[in-house]
């Protein structure tokens, strides 16, 4: 009787997998950057001459005026420059009018005409250069605006260029982000751009290119300015409030090219390949693919081997074999957020 028993051969259990189709990379594609606004015109006002300053006539939050002054410095030193350069330039001058008179008389030489001729020049430039270093101990404000930053107080030494004060303008705000080294050599396959703010709740403010930076900064970012291109609330959209960027991508020339999570690749016996679902029949296929590159996204670029539309295995494939069925996990319904029902 035991020799008779009959024993049931064990039923293969069917592996779970999670699919995805294939993109293409022409297709249109969304990312998003992480933004700031800036004004359109922003400035650092600094002395144009070394000293002290004696005061700082604004206070962050300010509005000033195209030619204000906003600081003073002390100016002791340039008006007693100023004073000897003009005795002396009332000197030559005596002395060169005295030498011209005598040559048109002829009762010089042409040597000492030119010589007092030219020292008259010197002096006269000499003391316009000391007449605006005096002008220039006052700082005006190039633009209207409102004061940003106040980087120096009254009573500190400040050199010639070195900022005092920083003043963004009072007309068009601009959005500026910053893209990686990829994303600046493609950026001409930026299609669209837009942007929220918590403040307008989710209304979305279409923007255009401004200009670009073609130099990266230390972190090897390049900066992008974007320009609004409809109507913008100012008294809600301020200078550096922070916001969400959306842009669209699309490559048209990259036909036949397509995108694919990097979990989908199987790389095994040197052979780069991926499992290629077949939903009439649940069985997939191994099938070589061409890579070409990793995207920011975390997506690889396939050349060769896939079309876009095509199903592929994007979990579970070190856990399946060529030709085996599979059962697909089912995707919670959009109202079940989070699968919990």
């Amino acid at each position: 009787m035991v020799s008779c028993g009959r024993k049931n051969a064990p039923q293969e259990e069917v592996p779970v997998v999670d699919v995805a189709s294939v993109k293409g990379l022409g297709e249109v594609d969304a990312t998003t950057f992480t933004g700031r606004t800036k004004s359109a015109a922003e400035v650092n006002l600094a002395f144009r001459v070394a000293g002290q300053i004696e005061s700082v006539l604004v206070k962050e939050g300010d509005y000033v005026q195209k030619g204000q002054v906003v600081a003073v410095m002390d100016a002791r030193d340039y008006q007693v420059q100023l004073a000897a350069t003009q005795a002396e330039y009332e000197q030559v001058k005596a002395d060169a009018e005295r030498v011209m008179a005598l040559y048109a008389e002829g009762n010089t030489t042409a040597s000492n005409n030119d010589k007092a001729r030219y020292g008259l020049q010197q002096i006269s430039q000499k003391l316009a250069n000391h007449r605006n270093q005096l002008a220039d101990t006052r700082l005006r404000s190039t633009i209207n605006g409102y004061v940003q930053t106040k980087f120096h107080e009254s009573g500190e030494t400040v050199g010639a260029g070195m900022p005092v004060v920083s003043v963004f303008g009072s007309g068009d705000t601009e959005v500026e982000i910053k893209i990686s080294a990829s994303d600046f050599a493609n950026i001409d396959k930026f299609t669209s751009f837009g942007c929220r703010f918590d403040v307008t709740g989710d209304e979305t403010f279409p923007l255009a290119i401004g200009r670009v930076s073609q130099e990266a900064n230390t972190s090897q970012l390049y900066t992008v300015r974007l320009k609004f291109t409809g109507a913008v609330d100012h008294k809600k959209i301020t200078p550096g409030m922070t916001t969400m960027v959306y842009a669209e991508v699309s490559d048209t020339e990259a036909s036949g090219i397509v995108c694919v999570p990097m979990s989908a690749v199987l790389n095994e016996e040197g052979k780069t390949q991926v499992f290629v679902y077949d939903s009439k029949s649940s069985v997939v296929k191994k099938r070589p693919v061409t890579l070409t590159m990793v995207k920011r996204d975390g997506t690889v670029q396939v050349d060769d081997g896939l079309k876009s539309g095509e199903t592929i295995v994007v979990s579970g494939v070190h856990h399946i074999r060529d030709g085996q069925k599979v059962r697909v996990l089912e995707k919670p319904a959009a109202s079940n957020v989070g699968g919990l029902l």
